[in-house]
């Protein structure tokens, strides 16, 4: 019996992927980013940026897929975070 490694792969991404989400929607629906760290978000949205980087240059579609939808919801949250930061020190 054969075992596609990629499928953990696959799955790992989807994880990884989805659990960008609920933070992205809660800022989308509250816009509240108060209890959110600009330096955490930075730090991982810029190694999520350098994964699908990684992902595209060996290629890697499971790596390339995880990093690119995971890329979205962080990088909306980082924006977001930035601004609201922006507003309070004003």
């Amino acid at each position: 019996m054969n075992f596609d490694i990629t499928i953990i792969g696959y799955i790992a991404g989807f994880c990884t992927a989805l659990a960008q989400f609920p933070q992205a929607y809660k800022v989308i629906k509250t816009g509240e980013t108060a209890g959110i760290s600009i330096t955490m978000y930075s730090i991982m949205t810029l190694g999520i940026f350098f994964w699908f980087l990684y992902g595209v240059v060996i290629p890697d579609m499971p790596m390339i897929l995880a990093n690119g939808i995971c890329l979205l919801p962080s990088l909306y949250t980082l924006y977001k975070t930035i601004m609201n930061s922006r507003k309070e020190a004003v």
